[in-house]
């Protein structure tokens, strides 16, 4: 059974820094790739950043240069650093796993990260 678990959101303010985490099992961690994405009450779900079992990354325009995707594949983790954090980044953080030869995606239960004075 695949689970990904994602810890680290919570509170802060403008300006400030936070670090999601999402630790994988059930899975063989280092073919996948992993991506974080955002759900804003109100707004579709939408992709912040990817990064690819060799290693190549993609971002959100709005997360450029604020934010940065990283693993470590012995820990089958996966990061997101945001620094920088405005209000318009409040959202429910959910980890993604796609097995892309098999076409096979997972989802983690998200976690909330709130941006506020």
């Amino acid at each position: 059974q695949v689970q990904l678990v994602e810890s680290g959101g919570g509170l802060v303010q403008p300006g400030g820094s936070l670090g999601l985490s999402c630790a994988a099992s059930g899975i063989i961690f280092s073919i996948l790739t992993m991506g974080w994405y955002r759900q804003a009450p109100g707004k579709q779900r939408e992709l912040v950043a990817t990064l690819t079992s060799e290693g190549r990354t993609n971002y959100a325009d709005s997360v450029k240069g604020r934010f940065t995707i990283s693993r470590d594949n012995a820990k089958r983790t996966v990061y997101l650093q945001m620094n920088s954090l405005k209000p318009e980044d409040t959202a429910v953080y959910y980890c993604n796993a796609v097995w892309v030869v098999l076409g096979r995606q997972y989802w983690g239960q998200g976690t909330q990260v709130t941006v506020s004075s």
